[in-house]
């Protein structure tokens, strides 16, 4: 296990790229910094925006490129070799609070307070898109596997998925009746899951807009959902400690992980589908067996909240982001 005292200020948000060579660390320091992940020194430090650094991503599988979004109402790209700014993306009227890259690296796209999305040109720094219909913030973005279609989130109680070539409205997903806290597409692009506030979790079909079901069992509110990269499970965490993992196939119940004392931030599977990781206020992280529900290992350190966890590509390899404003790696 290695510390790294990573910024002055709190973090925002820690991600590895695909190979697990670096990771990055957003700060409300106004920074972003690339980490060798072996040796756990810094590389770079992405400086130039003026508020909060608050989304951050590696334009994973090539990892040669790093986005930022920050409160400062803009998006930044870099050069993850060299920590050079490609581009300085301007149009949003708010802060900027979720990003991504497509698979294909050719556009970055931004949720904002502002109630839209944006689309980027990663190449020439242009806007392609403006997507506006949401009438709240749109609190988490991603696109499908092929990069066709896009979902946004928003806190407006609605998901909707977007055509990414023509920035063309196709689906609007209605039904949940609170926030909603986290969505992403299925590996296949097939389904689409949410989770929200309203304590459910939601799976939809994502050609039809179709709602395939609605689960319950949470006491409190679900802050984040994830499909394992199989597909064949997914994981609900939420507020009231716990997680449960689903089949996708029949929506089954799996498991329920209990141990955690305090809410759930968040939730991933390693990229085999055996193992899942969460990260708690409680200020562990924990790796469990999702098929049984047992807990593999506690992984104790942190002196405050933790709300940011990844696996790298191998999945031998984790790192852990802490409002102590550092973060871990465990090996």
């Amino acid at each position: 296990m290695q510390v790294v005292k990573a910024h002055v200020l709190p973090l925002t948000n820690v991600c590895f790229n695909k190979t697990g060579t670096k990771f990055i660390t957003g700060s409300y320091d106004r920074t972003c910094k690339v980490w060798d992940t072996a040796s756990g020194e810094e590389l770079h430090t992405l400086e130039g925006h003026k508020n909060v650094v608050y989304a951050i991503a590696f334009n994973n599988p090539f990892g040669d490129k790093i986005a930022t979004g920050s409160f400062d109402k803009t998006c930044k790209l870099w050069d993850a070799e060299s920590g050079r700014c490609f581009h300085t993306f301007r149009g949003h009227t708010a802060e900027i609070v979720s990003l991504a890259f497509n698979q294909q690296s050719t556009i970055v796209a931004t949720g904002s307070m502002d109630k839209t999305a944006k689309l980027w040109d990663v190449h020439s720094g242009a806007e392609l898109f403006t997507l506006a219909g949401h009438g709240e913030e749109i609190v988490n973005i991603s696109f499908n596997m092929t990069g066709s279609k896009l979902l946004t989130a928003s806190f407006d109680h609605k998901l909707k998925v977007w055509d990414s070539k023509s920035g063309r409205l196709l689906k609007t997903l209605v039904g949940h009746r609170g926030e909603i806290s986290s969505a992403e597409f299925s590996f296949d692009g097939a389904m689409i899951v949410s989770g929200s506030i309203d304590k459910s979790c939601k799976v939809w079909e994502s050609d039809t807009g179709r709602m395939l079901t609605s689960l319950g069992g949470h006491s409190d509110e679900v802050m984040d959902v994830k499909f394992s990269f199989t597909g064949a499970l997914l994981a609900t965490a939420s507020a009231d400690t716990t997680v449960r993992v689903y089949s996708t196939e029949t929506f089954e119940l799996v498991s329920t992980l209990t141990g955690h004392e305090s809410e759930i931030n968040t939730v991933c599977f390693n990229p085999q589908g055996t193992r899942l990781l969460t990260a708690s206020a409680d200020k562990t992280a924990r790796l469990w067996d999702p098929l049984t529900g047992k807990c593999v290992q506690i992984l104790e350190g942190h002196t405050e909240e933790i709300f940011s966890c990844a696996f790298n590509y191998d999945g031998d390899t984790i790192i852990t982001g802490s409002k102590d404003n550092s973060c871990r790696l465990w090996r």
